[in-house]
């Protein structure tokens, strides 16, 4: 079939941006079978797809485009089960401008093939005809433990699942999904149309998955291993501990992390006007942050009624956000305080936030990460209004299952310490990856690290490790 040598995407139908700022449907409607066709028409079916090497998991893209272009949906479906537990999601979430469309040939004259919108499209009409994919293997009689049901733990889960393995998975919260339930907002990521399917999916490998069990605090790991008859344990346990900044006031009422105001919104349903969960917002926000949990929380805000400020102390260009979310945010009304930086929170007699102390900034000299360095322009210092400040600046690994588990070392952040390759930690049967072990980062670099821990059980269960 001809190649399509269009130089731009298929745009994408989205919700217009003055109606979808008042609610929490998802932004981004996705391709129509027509639209999809068409976009899959501009890859070129390289010998040497880049694309593919720029994937954390490794889909074989271009074949799975290959078989958009021909008409066989379930096929394409089959390629990138091959690889991804969860498609759907990925569809939605991952950074492919950064990743497998930053590579794209096609984006060297023009835009590169809109890989992430073509995963959904054959990830949703999976879920809506009803096939599903991937078979578990056959059973082999080894049992791995799996601690966290997020996207590391459940593409560990269901690549072990896929090898013949039973597999548990232990989850602290009371649902599966870890950030893709808590952390994501509903319009960028539906719940119950979108991460819930996806994980029934890793079930129907024979995933069983025990909620409400607090590894470190209900069962220990060394109890998993020496009582509990598993033969391997996975971390995959994320970065929950929200960081701050220290800054007086930083403690006042109407400060929140981004963790805490995101988790009550998604997770305990406060959106919804029929929840009896208490979130308090307030009438002018300001998010202290420049990621893409800083826009989710932003983004919320807005939704919830709220004038609402972004401020972050470098320059739009080296903004972490993904390019997708900032345009959406300014597209909804959220302002952008650039080159600015708290010094304090203010606060009222009664101890609530009513305004910001911020400084502005001015780039130097590039630091470790090759950014330019901030630096404070003396005298500069002046006070944004508000009453509520949610600090969105990272977060780091929960202490629990470190401080519990003897011979598992740990590095001066916190993270465990996994081999990238494989996942292997530094006691006997124990592996990890994700958030745990690199601290917050994306979810296709979970599930890719799932993945890498899941080969590196298989050939230690198998003896080829020693």
């Amino acid at each position: 079939m001809a190649v399509n040598m269009m130089k731009n995407k298929v745009p994408v139908p989205e919700q217009d941006p003055k109606v979808r700022a008042t609610n929490f449907k998802e932004v981004c409607l996705g391709y129509d079978d027509a639209q999809a066709k068409e976009e899959a028409s501009r890859c070129l079916n390289c010998k040497n797809p880049r694309c593919v090497v720029g994937c954390p998991v490794s889909i074989q893209i271009n074949e799975f485009i290959h078989e958009i272009n021909e008409g066989n949906i379930e096929k394409a479906a089959d390629v990138i089960a091959r690889s991804s537990a969860l498609p759907a999601v990925c569809g939605r979430v991952c950074p492919q401008e950064t990743q497998c469309e930053g590579v794209c040939v096609r984006g060297i004259k023009g835009e590169p093939v809109a890989i992430g919108k073509l995963e959904r499209y054959v990830a949703d009409w999976a879920r809506e005809h009803g096939y599903v994919a991937a078979k578990p293997g056959e059973p082999n009689g080894r049992k791995v433990a799996v601690i966290g049901a997020g996207p590391s733990g459940l593409t560990c889960a269901g690549d072990l699942a896929k090898l013949g393995y039973e597999v548990t998975i232990f989850e602290a919260f009371h649902e599966p999904g870890g950030v893709l339930l808590y952390g994501i907002p509903e319009f960028r990521l539906p719940k119950d149309r979108v991460v819930i399917p996806e994980i029934e999916n890793v079930k129907k490998l024979g995933v069983k998955i025990e909620t409400n069990v607090l590894v470190g605090r209900s069962i220990t790991v060394d109890e998993l291993l020496n009582e509990e008859g598993f033969d391997a344990v996975f971390l995959g346990t994320g970065a929950g501990l929200p960081k701050f900044m220290n800054i007086p006031g930083e403690t006042a009422n109407g400060v929140y992390s981004a963790n805490e105001f995101l988790t009550r919104n998604n997770l305990m349903k406060a959106y919804r006007e029929d929840a009896d969960t208490p979130i308090k917002c307030g009438k002018k926000v300001v998010v202290v942050g420049g990621g893409n949990v800083a826009m989710d929380a932003a983004r919320t805000a807005l939704r919830l009624g709220a004038e609402v400020h972004v401020v972050y102390r470098r320059s739009e260009a080296e903004l972490p956000a993904r390019q997708e979310e900032v345009h959406h945010a300014k597209e909804e009304g959220i302002i952008f305080d650039l080159l600015q930086n708290p010094v304090e929170i203010l606060t009222d007699e009664n101890d609530w936030v009513k305004g910001i102390k911020v400084i502005k900034m001015e780039l130097g000299e590039p630091d470790a990460s090759g950014r330019r360095r901030p630096v404070e322009i003396p005298g500069s210092e002046y006070v944004i209004d508000c009453d509520s400040v949610i600090m969105s600046l990272g977060t780091s690994p929960n202490p629990l299952i470190s401080a519990t588990t003897k011979g598992l070392d740990t590095n001066s952040h916190g993270c465990i310490i996994a081999k990238e390759e494989n996942g292997e930690t530094s006691k006997k049967a124990v592996y990890a990856g994700g958030d745990a072990v690199t601290g917050a980062a994306t979810v296709i670099l979970a599930m890719g690290a799932g993945k890498a821990a899941a080969k590196g059980i298989d050939e230690f269960l198998r003896g080829e490790k020693k």
